[in-house]
């Protein structure tokens, strides 16, 4: 099964530059990369909706989103930044160059994350190992960047 999540991980990770892709066409298309974002959330909150009307999914369940913390629905203005962002960056730096620097962002603050626990992570300190990995991703972003 931990198979299954892995190549999970996996595909998603190798789907955001074929999304990047897509957006920043519908963001050349229409002139204005926020429009592209938000035709991108609403595509793909109409698709969710399919989804959980398909499977017959239990909404009443989103009602507990009311008791918890206000800072949690700021999740959503990430995801938004973070597509908008993405369109608008894709066709100055290249998909690679874009995604190497999301990869080595996202590997800074997931270090943070597991060192300090937030957010309800589990505990893992940072160690050598990991310093040494995230180093070696950014030396792949310089490499990227220069040839």
């Amino acid at each position: 099964m931990k198979l299954i999540w892995l190549l999970t991980a996996l595909v998603a990770g190798m789907m955001a530059p074929v999304q990047a892709g897509f957006n920043g066409k519908m963001g050349r298309a229409i002139g204005d990369p926020v429009y592209a974002a938000l035709i991108s959330f609403f595509v793909g909150t109409l698709g969710l909706l399919v989804y959980g009307l398909v499977l017959r999914t239990d909404f009443t369940a989103v009602r507990q989103a009311a008791g918890i913390e206000w800072w949690v629905w700021l999740a959503g203005l990430l995801g938004a930044f973070y597509v908008t962002s993405v369109i608008i960056l894709t066709p100055r730096l290249g998909a690679t160059l874009t995604f190497s620097l999301v990869v080595a962002g996202q590997l800074l603050m997931a270090v943070a994350l597991d060192h300090y626990g937030l957010l309800g992570v589990p505990v893992q300190t940072i160690s050598w190992l990991r310093i040494l990995g995230i180093a070696l991703i950014t030396a792949g972003v310089v490499l990227i960047r220069k040839f």
